[in-house]
């Protein structure tokens, strides 16, 4: 399944992801096949950016 494309539904998967089933964004990216830069890229043009102690986008 691909990524979604609407940045604030993409952060609501991300983050679901992360919290449910990843400990990493790194391992996400890996698992799902997406380019880490371009997500990271995606939710910082929302002001959201990549916390690894709290394996979240804030």
């Amino acid at each position: 399944m691909p990524l979604p494309k609407d940045p604030m539904i993409l952060l609501s998967y991300v983050n679901t992801k992360l919290r449910d089933e990843f400990s990493s964004l790194r391992e996400l990216c890996l698992t799902l096949g997406a380019d880490e830069d371009e997500l990271r890229r995606s939710l910082r043009q929302i002001d959201y950016e990549y916390d690894g102690a709290l394996n979240r986008f804030v």
